[in-house]
């Protein structure tokens, strides 16, 4: 049994989020349809914010008090992307205005949604983050803020903030960096490059690779076999592994600040190759039409 939101179920309608609770998973299914592009504009990050309120109308609190483990799958509906990241043109125009409020509180919009992925929206939910097209930037730091990474090999991710002497200050270093530790973490942000998932299913980046357009059936079978064997424990464990080295607000703010500073601090020269990448942001978007939902 599924459920959408929609105004019938009293449920808040979302403009850049298909969500679905179903029940018989103990899974909601969270897609982006972002838009006027596929990157973490202020409306989408405000919608996933605001999930914490819909969640509990959905059921979700209920399931999981009967001892179900639940989870939260996100992903994209846009055909071969899963997030172009951060909003490059409003970052271009913050800088150029010296607008520090406005990249503080845009920072703070990030941080606040890889927070609530990453400690499962206040609630017991494992989050699954399904990695079916390219997810660069804030894409790829969204991703990496669930508990659990499946990509589908072939996809392409990348951190390319090195490119306009940047660095990605929502999140990449603190999940990175509990994967894989300081060293290769900075190797691959310095990097860079855009990565295959399978060099970082190697690396350890992502948890479980599938094969193209497998993504969703691969999901499905981890949840149903962490419902079916040992539901109790796949649930206790997973508490377990938020408790462990946990990535914290404070940590996630302090090196969002970084960020903010770093970014007044771009040239003229280093604001043009961002130019450069917003443009091709808006490229991949008209040759890339949204999935229609449904």
């Amino acid at each position: 049994m599924s459920i959408e939101l929609s105004a019938t179920n009293n449920v808040k309608m979302y403009e850049q989020l298909d969500v679905e609770w179903n029940h018989d998973e103990g899974t909601v299914w969270c897609h982006m349809i972002p838009h006027p592009r596929p990157c973490f504009t202020p409306d989408l990050l405000a919608e996933i914010k605001d999930l914490p309120e819909t969640l509990p109308q959905l059921g979700v609190g209920k399931a999981i008090d009967s001892g179900t483990p639940c989870f939260l799958v996100y992903g994209s509906r846009v055909p071969g992307i899963f997030n172009l990241g951060g909003d490059l043109d409003l970052f271009r125009k913050l800088i150029q205005a010296r607008d520090r409020l406005g990249l503080e509180e845009y920072a703070r919009a990030c941080i606040d949604v890889s927070y609530l992925v990453s400690t499962g929206f206040g609630l017991p939910l494992t989050t699954i983050s399904l990695i079916q097209g390219t997810a660069l930037g804030g894409g790829m730091e969204g991703a990496l803020a669930a508990n659990l990474v499946v990509a589908e090999r072939g996809v392409q991710m990348g951190l390319p903030e090195v490119l306009f002497n940047m660095f990605p200050g929502m999140g990449a270093y603190s999940f990175l960096s509990r994967r894989l530790g300081i060293n290769e973490t900075e190797r691959v942000i310095l990097s860079g490059k855009t990565w295959q998932a399978e060099e970082l299913h190697d690396l350890g980046v992502i948890d479980i690779l599938a094969e193209p357009g497998q993504g969703e059936t691969v999901v499905r079978q981890y949840i149903s076999e962490r419902q079916r064997r040992s539901p109790n424990a796949a649930m206790a464990l997973q508490q377990v592994r938020k408790l462990m080295n946990p990535v914290s607000y404070a940590e996630l703010e302090q090196i969002a600040m970084v960020w903010v500073d770093a970014a007044l601090r771009l040239k003229e020269r280093d604001l043009k190759i961002m130019d450069r990448l917003v443009r091709s942001q808006n490229k991949v978007t008209q040759q890339q039409p949204m999935a229609q939902v449904g």
